[in-house]
C-alpha cells in the first residue's frame, strides 16, 4: 500500500486550525539532530535525483530507488543539536543487514549490503554560530559503489570520514546527480 503524499496545508481533522505543516514544524524542526538530519539527507539526495514525488518508505531495504538502482544514504555532522564538549567524529554504519524489501514485501535470507551505491553526506560546519544545515551548498557528498565497499572493506561494520576521503572526492549538491549517475553507470 503506497502512502499518500500529504501537503503542509492539509487540515488535521478535529483539531481546529491545525495542519500537517504545523505537525511537521513541531516534530522535525531540529534537523541537526541525528535522526532528522539523516532523513533530511535522504530528501536532499532524492531531490537532486528527482525521486521525492512519493512519500518516504520508513523501513525499506534502501533509502532511495532511482532508475532501477538502489541507493543507501548516510549522514553525519561534527555539530549536534545539544551542547557538546568536543566535535563529533564522522563515522557511518555500513554493516551488512537482513533487510526488508518494500517492493517484494520479503526479508533477505542473508545479511548483505543491498544498495548499488552509498551516498555519504557530511555537514562539515564546526562553528555552531555559523551552522545552517538548510544550506545544501555547505554539504559534502561522497558517492561510492557498494561493490567497492564490499571488495575493500569486506565485513567491516563502519567507516570513518578519512577512509571515505581516501576512496573518493566530495561533490557538492549541484554535481551530485551527475556523480551518482556516473557511479551507477546510468547514461542520459
Amino acid at each position: 500500500m503506497m502512502a499518500k503524499k500529504l501537503r503542509p496545508e492539509d487540515k488535521i481533522i478535529g483539531a481546529e486550525g491545525l495542519t500537517v505543516g504545523d505537525f511537521w514544524s513541531w516534530a522535525y524542526s531540529d534537523i541537526l539532530s541525528n535522526r532528522n538530519r539523516s532523513i533530511f539527507a535522504e530528501f536532499i539526495v532524492g531531490s537532486a535525483l528527482g525521486v521525492v514525488d512519493n512519500p518516504r518508505v520508513e523501513w525499506d531495504a534502501v533509502d532511495l530507488r532511482y532508475k532501477g538502482k538502489k541507493i543507501e544514504v548516510k549522514a553525519s555532522a561534527y555539530l549536534q543539536s545539544w551542547p557538546q564538549k568536543k566535535l563529533s567524529r564522522i563515522v557511518f554504519d555500513i554493516a551488512k543487514k537482513k533487510a526488508w524489501d518494500a517492493i517484494t514485501n520479503e526479508y533477505q535470507s542473508e545479511a548483505t549490503r543491498y544498495a548499488d551505491c552509498y551516498v555519504f553526506c557530511v555537514y562539515p560546519e564546526t562553528d555552531p554560530s555559523k551552522a545552517n544545515i538548510l544550506d545544501v551548498r555547505a554539504w559534502e557528498f561522497y558517492v561510492i559503489p557498494t561493490e567497492r565497499i564490499n571488495r575493500e572493506l569486506g565485513d567491516q561494520k563502519s567507516i570513518g570520514i578519512k577512509r571515505i576521503q581516501a576512496m573518493c572526492k566530495p561533490v557538492g549538491y549541484s554535481d551530485l546527480k551527475k556523480c551518482i549517475d556516473k557511479v551507477l553507470g546510468i547514461s542520459k
